[in-house]
């Protein structure tokens, strides 16, 4: 499974691929802003910073069980992200999974700064 993102910024489009990740997870509507987390990544290369940033994300998920619905990056470079990101715990009451995502992948990961987009294959 892909995602595509865009944004206004590379920065935006970063936040917009972790939107579409846990929109694979979980319907983003069903996630209420209860608390904050921040989260710093960082890596030798913008993509290597991306799929670093998925993967952050989806062990945030894996062990802590929270699903994040916003994000705000706060500082970006090609090497290093930090972002606040809300959410809440998962809840078997409220969140239906829809797909198990185990990883982001480099099998066609790109990051194009002239567009503001990103691409990343997920493992599922």
């Amino acid at each position: 499974m892909g995602l595509v993102a865009y944004g206004k910024s590379l920065a935006e489009a970063f936040a917009n691929a972790a939107y579409g990740l846990f929109s694979l997870i979980v319907e983003p509507n069903k996630v209420k802003e209860k608390e904050s987390r921040k989260v710093t990544v960082q890596a030798q290369d913008a993509e290597s910073l991306l799929f670093n940033w998925i993967n952050e994300l989806i062990y945030i998920f894996e062990v802590e069980r929270l699903l994040f619905k916003s994000f705000n990056i706060t500082e970006f470079t090609g090497q290093s992200l930090e972002a606040t990101c809300w959410g809440e715990r998962y809840d078997l009451s409220r969140h239906q999974l829809k797909t198990g995502v185990k990883s982001a992948t480099y099998h066609m990961l790109k990051v194009d700064g002239e567009k503001n987009r990103v691409q990343v294959i997920l493992d599922v």
